[in-house]
């Protein structure tokens, strides 16, 4: 019977075998204890026994009783027969022909084993759903797979599909109805009448409020800050904020409120009462605190590149324009000069030792030789040229810019007032006297006399002093208030990066400080996030083992270093690794790797992610963002092509077609209602595990092995989210998918961020924010993303990290003991552990990282916070000095081990080849990345990065399936080699033009392999 969110194929295939089990599924379920013996070995004839162990075994499998035992894998009665000692498990077709024996023996086997039945634990699993719906927002099929595992647990025999499947979508449904309900609950009359005016288009308008309100600022300008501010102003006159929605799960609240800010303003009409106002409300306290976020975002990069920067640049090009003038006027006073010293000096003879006296005696004399080579008013005209185009002698390199960026006051006069009204500003102990001078700008602005009493003269540091105390144009007694005010944005600018100044009001740019676990909290989380991350309370005994081995591994590696031909040490004793010979490719392994991808079969893309979803039902995971159930037939095939829309950049077009499923008015409300970061993250869980469970990439790895890298899109549009850099992005800006990949060719996750900042900052929220898959126990990054704050962090959190260091002569080893002999790591090893200061900060570093681990707080803003100006805290100083000694302790086994740097070697190379196909697939608008928006960033990106793990899967299965059938086939298969197999081979994939949705009958789960021997065909 079909259910709505199962298709025919998969409630069938509930708590059914979907082909054989695999053999450690063989081994865990269908293996026979001591217990079990005694139990089969009661019954009297072969196939009573074969078949009760059938039961008895295959209730553990599947969680409830066959309908007929007859009809299980041959495989699982082949294994259980050899363990009974039956030398025909064809028996099996005997057993039950009596009426009532299997029954007899289901009913034996559920009393004796404390099987109970469903009816049983019906409601308590409703309570348990109705939790799990209520705090998760869990999509249907999610809910049914997670009540399947709790009966599981429970030993509960599973009840059919259907019933299953009608007591999940009731809970969610009521969960759902009670979230709409109790937030409309919150709602006053006229909130009701404020929110629903959203929804309303004023006149002369083309659009509603809420639409307007929505969309965040896209230029980098004045005028564009000021309209983010008004925008942020405005939605927070609503007063959404201030209703109390601590009562809703976290979660559950940014889901509807995602509907509200994807979803038209149409559509939102349609709904009743409390799911329209519920959705209203979230989407209001959610753009609360999302203007204040877009607003700091528009200003940080307004600072940093339109003001800061730009001023920088148009100094740097004036300085050059007045190089010749300047050259020139030095040149003639150096020539003034060396006649004065020349004329007006004793003469000494080297040889003789006698001493003459200066040439010329008087001062008329003395200009009459200058004026032979240099005309007075020519000399007169040099100075004046060089006091005009050089700063003053006690100036610092900072203040040509510096002057030239108060020449741009009109930038920030449009916002500087609302800046301070708008966004509810505090600050640190350090930032205060930042935050107070901000807040007093205001009143400065647009008077003719501001005099030193009134700023707060100790902020002016450098050059800024002179621009503010001593300009020439001032009166005496008065202050240039808009050097001023450039001064204190510069420092606020910085203050904001470090979270020295941070807003109340913003989610993204608020203080960090507050969101570290403390108190109660910190006290209640401590010994869970200790034993999940094998650390100590107190720091003495961890820190002794930590110094024990690194003491031993310098010993250890030092005494292995005359028969180390991988390294030498400088004049300096600084070390060298000599490079990496390439591994050498066998004649067995280019046969194979040809044989093999001439077998796979060649497929357009939309059929391989229809047939990827066959195999794994990962299109399941595409839930409405309303909250309902798909009522859309064939939705796999929109979704499908909406992938290809998204993956290849190329738009709907080559993707629209007749069938209702691929209409464009389709594309766009399943665009807009089904496919999000969430469902692409549930769906990309689904592929990582199927990926996991393929022999092949087991023989690659074991999962446990990770990369992070960032690929450099370009971002042609205007964009708050871009970033400029020439070497990556020419004369645009661009963004960067951080994204990381495990040793089975799985991406595991992601994150996009602006720019190209280091990834340092970053690595440590994607880890933590996985997608799927295995938690991956060694981290390779590049150099980029090294720091010694991000060591500590990272092996605190119970990784092994592994950077390659491209400028490994520079880097400093470290040592704790500075009496120790290290023998050829002597001079390397110059740099000091300080126990004693990770001692004394060792509960504050268990509580950073305890944050970090429980997602209390973002990695990023604790490294932010961690490090003043480019300088470490003293708090992020004991943290780094914990790396350290990991840091170092990752030299020596790179030193030591040529087998580690290969394998660092090889993993960087999988996550270049996944780039790779990335680059191919995202070939649409020459590769550029055409959205404004961080959400519309993360969305297409994140489709990009489902699609390269459906075709790694596809790519991954296929290639077994051929390394299988060539093992049959006779051929030279040897292990080594098919480790060395590539998923990354793409072309029998057409990406390109028109493409088909048609998926053929698999009869066998799989297309028929090519023969590797045939001529290819185009």
């Amino acid at each position: 019977m079909s259910v709505e969110f199962l298709s025919d194929q998969q409630a069938a295939q509930c708590a059914a075998f979907n082909g054989a089990p695999s053999r450690a599924e063989l081994e865990r379920y269908f293996f026979l204890d001591d217990s079990d013996l005694e139990k089969v070995q009661a019954k009297r004839r072969s196939h009573n026994r074969l078949g009760f162990a059938v039961q008895l075994t295959s209730v553990r499998y599947l969680g409830r009783f066959m309908p007929d035992p007859r009809q299980v894998p041959a495989e699982v009665a082949e294994y259980l027969a050899e363990q009974l000692g039956i030398a025909d498990a064809s028996c099996l077709k005997e057993y039950g022909e009596r009426d009532g024996t299997a029954r007899t023996h289901a009913g034996e086997i559920q009393e004796a084993g404390g099987w109970r039945d469903f009816a049983e634990v019906r409601d308590e699993l409703s309570n348990w759903l109705d939790a799990r719906a209520w705090t998760t927002g869990d999509g249907p099929k999610s809910l049914f797979d997670a009540a399947a595992g709790w009966l599981r647990e429970r030993r509960v025999l599973l009840p059919g599909a259907s019933r299953l499947a009608r007591l999940v979508g009731t809970v969610r449904e009521a969960a759902n109805n009670r979230l709409w309900d109790t937030l409309y609950g919150m709602l006053s009359t006229g909130q009701q009448a404020v929110l629903d005016s959203l929804l309303s288009v004023p006149p002369g308008a083309r659009i509603s409020e809420l639409d307007r309100l929505r969309r965040g600022p896209v230029r980098i300008s004045g005028p564009q800050m000021k309209w983010a501010l008004e925008r942020a102003q405005k939605i927070a006159a609503f007063g959404m904020g201030e209703v109390d929605v601590s009562a809703i799960p976290p979660r559950r609240l940014a889901e509807l409120s995602r509907y509200g800010i994807d979803g038209k303003a149409s559509l939102l009409k349609r709904h009743g009462d409390s799911r329209r106002l519920a959705t209203l409300l979230a989407t209001a306290v959610y753009l609360t605190s999302r203007a204040v976020d877009d607003a700091l975002d528009l200003l940080e990069v307004l600072i940093a590149t339109k003001l800061l920067a730009r001023a920088e640049r148009e100094t740097a090009k004036e300085k050059l324009k007045t190089l010749p003038r300047v050259e020139r006027a030095s040149a003639k006073l150096a020539a003034a000069f060396q006649i004065v010293f020349d004329s007006t000096s004793e003469q000494v003879d080297t040889d003789t030792g006698e001493i003459t006296p200066p040439e010329v005696e008087t001062l008329e004399a003395m200009w009459e030789r200058i004026e032979q080579v240099v005309p007075r008013h020519e000399l007169a005209a040099a100075i004046a040229a060089l006091f005009e185009l050089t700063p003053p002698l006690d100036s610092d390199a900072d203040e040509a810019w510096r002057s030239q960026l108060v020449t741009r006051f009109a930038v920030v006069r449009p916002f500087l007032k609302l800046l301070v009204t708008v966004v509810d500003f505090d600050a640190t102990p350090e930032g205060l006297p930042i935050l107070k001078a901000l807040k007093s700008l205001p009143d400065l602005m647009g008077r003719k006399k501001v005099g030193p009493a009134e700023i707060d003269t100790g902020l002016l540091t450098g050059s800024w002093r002179r621009l503010v105390l001593s300009a020439p144009h001032l009166e005496p007694g008065t202050v240039d208030w808009k050097a001023y005010a450039f001064c204190v944005l510069e420092q606020l600018h910085r203050m904001l990066r470090r979270r020295e100044v941070f807003a109340k009001n913003s989610s993204k740019w608020g203080d960090p400080r507050a969101k570290l676990l403390d108190g109660d909290a910190w006290e209640q989380a401590k010994p869970s996030v200790l034993a999940s991350l094998g650390l100590p309370a107190g720091a003495g005994e961890h820190l002794a083992a930590r110094a024990a081995l690194l003491d031993g591994t310098y010993r250890e590696v030092a005494a292995r270093v005359p028969a180390n031909s991988q390294i030498v040490f400088d004049d300096d004793g600084r070390l060298h690794f000599a490079a990496l010979e390439p591994e050498p490719e066998p004649s067995s392994l280019r046969q194979l790797r040809e044989a093999v991808e001439a077998m796979l079969p060649r497929v357009d893309l939309p059929e391989a992610l229809l047939e990827v979803f066959s195999w794994t039902g990962a299109d399941q995971a595409f839930t409405s963002v309303t909250g309902g159930e798909a009522r859309l037939k064939d939705l796999h095939v929109t979704i499908a092509a909406l992938l290809v829309a998204h993956s290849c950049n190329v738009g709907y077009t080559p993707v629209i077609g007749a069938a209702d499923a691929l209409k464009y008015g389709r594309l766009s409300h399943v665009d807009q209602t089904y496919l999000r970061l969430a469902t692409y993250r549930a769906a990309n869980a689904t592929l990582i595990d199927c990926q996991a469970s393929i022999p092949l990439a087991q023989a690659w790895g074991g999962g446990l092995v990770a990369s992070v890298d960032g690929m450099r899109f370009v971002v042609p549009v205007p964009s708050v989210y871009a970033r400029p850099n020439p070497k990556y992005f020419g004369r645009r800006g661009g963004a960067t998918w951080l994204n990381m990949i495990n040793d089975q060719a799985a991406g595991l996750g992601g994150k996009v961020v602006a720019g190209t900042p280091r990834d340092s900052l970053y690595v440590l929220d994607v880890l933590y924010d996985r997608d799927g898959g295995k938690r991956p126990e060694m981290i390779v990054t590049d150099t980029a993303s090294y720091s010694d704050i991000v060591f500590g962090l990272l092996t605190l959190a119970g990784f092994a990290y592994a950077p390659q260091l491209a400028d490994l002569p520079d880097q400093k080893m470290w040592r704790i003991d500075r009496t120790a002999d290290y023998g050829a790591f002597q001079e390397a090893a110059r740099g000091r552990v300080d126990l004693a200061r990770i001692e004394r900060h060792w509960e504050d570093i268990l509580r950073i990282i305890g944050s970090i681990h429980t997602g209390a707080v973002r990695a990023y803003d604790v490294i932010r916070m961690l490090s003043r100006d480019g300088r470490p805290t003293p708090l992020g100083d004991a943290i780094a000095h914990y790396g350290r000694i990991s840091k170092s302790l990752h030299i020596l086994r790179l030193a030591d081990e040529p087998g580690y740097r290969r394998q660092i070697k090889s993993q960087a190379n999988l996550q270049e080849g996944r780039h790779s196909l990335a680059r191919k697939l995202f070939h649409g608008r020459s590769g550029q990345l055409y959205q404004r928006y961080q959400d519309g960033m993360e969305d297409q990106i994140g489709a990009l990065g489902l699609v390269l793990n459906a075709l790694v899967l596809f790519n991954t299965r296929y290639m077994d399936a051929a390394v299988n059938q060539l093992r049959a086939d006779g051929f030279d298969v040897r292990d080594e080699d098919v480790a060395r197999l590539s998923p990354f081979v793409r072309h029998h994939i057409n990406m390109l033009g028109r493409y088909s949705f048609q998926l053929p009958d698999l009869p066998g789960g799989l297309r028929p392999l090519r023969d590797p021997g045939a001529p290819d065909e185009e």
